[in-house]
C-alpha cells in the first residue's frame, strides 16, 4: 500500500485535507493494527504536508514527460512484444560508449575490454511473485544472473545483491533471501562481495512486499555474444526445468511439488564444463531460454545477428523436465513462450557433437533444435514439416491465474508504441539539457 500515491490521488480529486487525512488514517490503521489512531492521524497529516510540498514542481529536475501508457498495459517486464520494444529505447538514451557488447545488442550481459580481457557485468531482478518466498527468490535470481555471465563465455568472479522490503515486512526476509543467494554462491564458488538493504518507499509503502536484484561480474578471453550468430550454424539446447517463473507457476497454480524440480545447478554445471573445454572457442553465441521463452529469445537473437533462425518443434518437448512439462500441459501454458532456463548454444555444425559431449559430461542432456540461415532478421518454427512464423506474443505465456486474467491489451499497440517512443525521446533531450546546463561547467 503506497500511502504517498493514495494521498496524491485523494488531493488531486479535490478532497479536503481533513477528509483525506481521515481516509488515510483508516488505511494506516488497517495495515498497522498495533498503532494508535492518534499516531495514524499524525502520520497521515505529515504525508499530506509532504505531498503538498512536492506537488506542482516544474522543470527538468522535478518533472518528466509522461507517455500516457502504464507499465502493465504495455507489458513492460512481461517479456513480450511491448517489453522488447521498451528495452530497445534504452540505447538511444545511453548511446554508444565504446563497449565490446553494449545495450544496443540486447544481449544477456554487457562487456568491456580491459587489460586484454573482457569484463562482463549483468544484473537480474528477483521474480516479483516470490516476495513471500525469500529463499526461492534469492536462489533463482542468483542462478539467473550467473547464467547471463556464463552465456557470454565468461567465468563469474563476484556477486552483489540488493534487497528492498516494505515497512511492515519481517526482518527475517532479508536473511532468508541472502541465504538463497549464498546457497548458489557457495555451491559455485563465486563469492558474494557486497550489497545493499533498504525499505521499499521508506515510510510511504506499507505492507510486506519484497523486491531485489543480484548482479554478477565475470571475465572472459572469448566472447559468445548474440551478434556472432551466423548463417550455417546449428542451435543446440539443453534440458530445462525452469527457475523463478516455473516455481511461481507451481506455487500459485497448486503444483508446489514442481518447485523442487527447479532447485538444481544443471545449467551452471554445463556452462562450467564448456568453459573448461577447447570447443568453447568454436561456439559463436549462447543464451539462456528465459525472455518470453524460446519465442522471445530466438526472435531477439535473429534481430541482433541480422539473420533467420529456424527452430524445429519436434525435439523441444523432450527437453522439458517431465514434471514441469506435465504441469504446463495441465495448465495449458505454451512451453514455447515461457522461461525454461535451458542453455541455448549456437555453433557451426562440425562442432555440435563435441559440444553435446562436453555438456553430457556434466550430466546434462543436449539436443539439436534448429539452424541459422541467411535472410530477413526473423525466426521461424517447423511444426509437422510446415514452416510458420515464430514470434513473441504481447506477453510471455500466462503462467499464473492472475496472468491469465490480465493477459490482454485493449489499446492499440502501435498507438502505445508511438507514445512510449516519444517519452524516450523526451528523456534523451532532457539528458542533453542537464549535461549542457549543469555538468559542462
Amino acid at each position: 500500500m503506497d500511502i504517498e500515491e493514495m494521498t496524491r490521488h485523494c488531493l488531486a480529486g479535490g478532497t479536503s485535507d481533513d477528509e483525506c487525512a481521515r481516509r488515510l488514517q483508516a488505511q494506516i490503521c488497517s495495515k498497522k493494527p498495533r498503532v494508535s489512531p492518534e499516531y495514524a492521524l499524525e502520520l497521515a497529516e505529515a504525508v499530506i504536508t509532504e505531498v503538498k510540498n512536492t506537488t506542482g514542481l516544474t522543470g527538468d529536475l522535478f518533472a518528466f514527460e509522461p507517455s500516457g501508457v502504464s507499465m502493465g498495459e504495455f507489458g513492460v517486464g512481461s517479456r513480450g512484444a511491448g517489453d522488447f520494444f521498451a528495452h530497445r529505447q534504452f540505447p538511444k538514451i545511453i548511446k554508444s560508449t565504446g563497449t565490446s557488447v553494449g545495450v544496443d545488442e540486447m544481449d544477456d550481459a554487457g562487456a568491456v575490454e580491459a587489460g586484454g580481457r573482457y569484463i562482463i557485468t549483468t544484473v537480474d531482478g528477483m521474480h516479483s511473485r516470490l516476495s513471500d518466498f525469500p529463499f526461492l527468490a534469492g536462489f533463482h535470481v542468483t542462478r539467473a544472473t550467473l547464467r547471463d555471465v556464463y552465456v557470454m563465455g565468461a567465468r563469474p568472479v563476484a556477486l552483489l545483491s540488493d534487497i528492498h522490503v516494505a515497512d511492515d515486512g519481517d526482518v527475517a526476509k532479508i536473511f532468508d533471501y541472502t541465504a538463497g543467494i549464498a546457497a548458489v554462491s557457495e555451491a559455485m564458488a563465486v563469492p558474494l562481495v557486497t550489497g545493499s538493504t533498504l525499505r521499499i518507499g521508506g515510510d510511504m509503502v506499507l505492507g510486506s512486499r519484497m523486491t531485489g536484484c543480484v548482479g554478477a561480474v565475470g571475465v572472459a578471453d572469448h566472447l559468445t555474444a548474440r551478434k556472432s550468430t551466423a548463417p550455417g550454424d546449428v542451435l543446440l539446447m539443453t534440458e530445462g526445468a525452469g527457475g523463478g517463473t516455473i516455481a511461481t507457476a507451481g506455487l500459485y497454480s497448486g503444483f508446489p511439488e514442481v518447485v523442487e524440480e527447479t532447485i538444481n545447478l544443471h545449467f551452471l554445471r554445463a556452462s562450467e564444463a564448456l568453459l573448461d573445454a577447447e570447443v568453447l572457442t568454436e561456439i559463436h553465441s549462447m543464451t539462456d531460454v528465459t525472455n518470453g521463452g524460446l519465442r522471445g529469445d530466438v526472435y531477439e537473437m535473429a534481430e541482433t545477428a541480422g539473420c533467420r533462425i529456424v527452430v524445429d518443434e519436434a525435439p523441444l518437448r523432450s527437453l522439458i523436465n517431465p514434471a514441469v512439462r506435465d504441469m504446463l500441459d495441465v495448465l495449458k501454458i505454451d512451453h514455447l513462450g515461457v522461461s525454461l532456463d535451458a542453455l541455448l548454444v549456437v555453433a557451426p555444425p562440425e562442432a555440435a557433437a563435441e559440444i553435446t559431449r562436453v555438456v553430457a559430461s556434466a550430466g546434462v542432456v543436449m539436443k539439436e533444435i534448429g539452424y541459422v540461415t541467411e535472410g530477413p532478421s526473423d525466426s521461424k518454427l517447423i511444426v509437422d514439416g510446415e514452416m510458420q512464423d515464430f514470434l513473441p506474443k504481447f506477453r510471455e505465456s500466462a503462467y499464473t491465474p492472475v496472468k491469465k486474467v490480465v493477459d490482454t491489451h485493449e489499446r492499440d499497440f502501435d498507438e502505445m508504441k508511438a507514445c512510449v517512443e516519444r517519452a524516450a525521446d523526451a528523456a534523451v533531450e532532457k539528458k542533453e539539457r542537464i549535461i549542457k546546463e549543469y555538468l559542462s561547467r
